[in-house]
């Protein structure tokens, strides 16, 4: 029998399902982990602009199929938007049984607010060209999937695995200024506001620090990623804390093997749970 972590909220953002750099696997693997009362997925959960009828395999689909599953049986979810998948935001205020489609969030934990939104309004780049961030996203994609390949030679000579990406990103200096005037804004503006947590995603940059101003002082959150980071965010006892399913997999959690066989079927029968189980509810 699977033991499994109960906690207060799980967050997660940037999964990029759909593209070649989401290491869905390892998601499925830490949702079976986890029994939250409240589930956001912040962002980019499904990549819509890099979807491609081409690749999108099952262990993708598992992943859908298991956050509906989660919400059937009574975990609250809110889908916060992201510009990867921000097809969705016409969509916002919508709720499907447990699952709620939203652009941000607010809520209130143990006497203190936190304020949940993806980030991508913060970046000018996609704001005003979209088409050239949506070029440097296939770009990014094509490095994903030639970092696996040399991850994969680096695993069959018995060597630590290396982040391309990662490496370019912290070596140059104009990647480091932007996220740090990305948390900065975003953390001001949270004190401004009397946010006591602000949680967001986007930048791909797991990270839990202590920001202060003259005005006051919040706490920054962001939760990762699961294309480089294969990071979470957790609430539990009062507390955050970052989980990282390279350091924190104390026990092996394995996809379930109802599942082993999904097909677009049982996806769809998996959304007719969520509905039945929202006319039960009413």
């Amino acid at each position: 029998m699977k033991i499994k972590r109960k906690i207060e909220i799980a967050v997660i953002s940037d999964v990029h399902l759909g593209t070649y750099g989401c290491h869905a696997k390892h998601l499925l693997t830490y949702l079976n982990s986890i029994e939250p009362k409240k589930l956001i997925l912040n962002g980019d959960i499904i990549d819509i602009w890099q979807f491609s009828k081409r690749y999108f395999p099952k262990s993708h689909l598992k992943v859908i199929k298991k956050i509906m599953d989660m919400a059937a049986d009574g975990v609250e979810i809110f889908y916060i938007t992201g510009n990867h998948d921000e097809m969705l935001r016409k969509f916002s205020g919508t709720n499907i049984g447990n699952i709620s489609i939203v652009d941000k969030l607010v809520l209130e934990m143990d006497g203190k607010k936190g304020w949940f939104f993806h980030g991508d309004v913060f970046d000018v780049s996609i704001q005003q060209a979209k088409w050239l961030a949506k070029l440097g996203g296939y770009g990014y994609d094509l490095l994903i999937l030639l970092n696996r390949l040399v991850n994969w030679y680096l695993a069959k000579r018995g060597k630590e695995r290396y982040s391309l990406s990662k490496k370019i990103k912290n070596s140059v200096k104009k990647a480091v200024k932007f996220i740090n005037d990305y948390e900065t804004v975003i953390s001001d503006l949270a004190i401004e506001n009397d946010y006591d947590y602000v949680v967001c995603g986007h930048i791909h940059q797991p990270k839990i620090e202590f920001k202060e101003n003259k005005h006051g002082s919040t706490i920054y959150l962001n939760s990762g990623d699961w294309v480089e980071n294969f990071t979470a965010l957790e609430y539990q006892f009062k507390r955050w804390k970052i989980y990282n399913y390279n350091k924190d997999k104390l026990a092996p959690f394995y996809m379930d093997e109802s599942i082993e066989d999904l097909e677009v079927k049982d996806l769809i029968a998996a959304i007719t749970i969520v509905e039945t189980h929202e006319k039960n509810q009413a």
